[in-house]
């Protein structure tokens, strides 16, 4: 027996729904088997929160007079690409300011939109017969833009990889801190609560979904930079190492910075923390069965980054449930774990998912496209000097 999007939608409209999130439907499922639970829970809540360094904002300031065609563009000294329109900018979250260096970024002037501060916009033009103006410099508020929405490139990896420092010295990487000879291990993932890791084949997930983004309401609209779903996958559908990914789009006036959050990495620059949210429906007994995913079932690999190789060696696969406790035995000895994502923040998402499904708040949308599952990436190879 299955179900559409549609019926469920009717079960929310009349409250009866049964809606829980993605650690919930695990002990659900084993007290009442995979039949029962297709017939009863209607919704799963899935969610993350971490760093998804492909993210950015697109803005539009509205017209001067006299009015300007934008050529260069700054935000609090962050450039921003202005090759769009007269005066639409597109800030990415990993640019950094020309005045602070790694202390400020792209990733800061978005947030401190949402939180409402005036943001210091400078701007450049060659001039033309229609936009005489050449130089603006002014202040702006979130309150003031005509638009200002939320379009990430690439976020919610559908897993990712480990990472361990062999060398003689610390490093410092997007994957944090590594301390040398295999001090530490650092991954990032929400793991059994991260949403492509409970719908692996993308039944449900595409482009159309609607989804919790950043406190806000969102939308996948394509499958992300760097998706790659021809990664080796386990019995039960999970990836082990980065495959799939999303594009995502949100209304920025909207948004809360509890769910958005400006990262700076010590000598590597700055990212966006971003919470993420997506409800599964319960369509029928197999979607069941990938919902029940745990994080002993969920592996990764972890990679060597003190080697500068697009192909780092390997120290082997490990699951999330030894990652999270803290303490893995590596090369045969025991070492520290870490996370860049918070566990606690996605719990706290897919929880407040819930309670907007609950509250007849949030509906779902079937996807007008399936994301593809046949996707291989291609690598830029660099020519050595012999070979020029």
């Amino acid at each position: 027996m299955s179900k559409t999007i549609e019926e469920i939608n009717e079960k929310i409209k009349s409250g009866k729904a049964l809606v829980l999130n993605a650690e919930e439907i695990i002990e659900y499922a084993a007290e009442n088997g995979v039949k029962k639970t297709a017939k009863n829970v209607d919704i799963v809540t899935t969610a993350t929160f971490g760093p998804m360094c492909s993210s950015g904002a697109f803005l539009n300031f509205g017209h001067s007079d006299p009015p300007i065609r934008m050529t260069k563009t700054w935000l609090n000294d962050v450039p921003a690409y202005s090759g769009i329109a007269a005066v639409d900018a597109y800030i990415g979250a990993t640019e950094l300011s020309e005045t602070e260096g790694m202390a400020y970024g792209g990733a800061n002037v978005i947030v401190d939109l949402i939180d409402k501060k005036p943001v210091k916009l400078r701007a450049i033009s060659y001039g033309t017969d229609c936009y005489p103006r050449r130089e603006i410099e002014t202040f702006i508020t979130i309150e003031n833009l005509n638009q200002a929405y939320l379009f990430n490139p690439r976020n919610a990896y559908q897993n990712y990889a480990a990472a361990a420092n062999s060398s003689k010295k610390t490093i410092y990487t997007y994957m944090g801190k590594l301390l040398p000879n295999l001090g530490n291990v650092t991954y990032c993932s929400a793991g059994q609560l991260s949403p492509l890791l409970n719908d692996p084949y993308y039944r449900t997930i595409g482009i159309g979904t609607r989804i919790f983004l950043a406190g806000a309401e969102g939308y996948v609209v394509w499958h992300g930079t760097q998706h790659n779903p021809g990664r080796t996958r386990l019995a039960n559908g999970t990836p082990e190492g980065p495959a799939g990914t999303i594009a995502v789009i949100g209304d920025l006036k909207k948004m809360d910075t509890r769910y958005l959050r400006a990262a700076n990495f010590y000598k590597y620059g700055v990212s966006l923390y971003v919470g993420i949210g997506i409800p599964i429906p319960v369509i029928d007994e197999e979607m069941v069965e990938f919902l029940c995913i745990k994080d002993e079932d969920i592996y990764t690999e972890i990679y060597d980054y003190s080697v500068q190789r697009r192909n780092r060696p390997s120290y082997g696969k490990i699951n999330y449930k030894q990652l999270r406790s803290g303490v893995i035995e590596l090369k045969g000895k025991k070492v520290l774990t870490g996370s860049l994502s918070s566990y606690s923040k996605a719990i706290e998402i897919a929880e407040l998912l819930k309670s907007c499904i609950n509250n007849k708040k949030f509906y779902l949308t079937g996807h007008v496209s399936q994301i593809p599952l046949e996707q291989q990436l291609n690598a830029l190879n660099v020519l050595s000097e012999d070979e020029l």
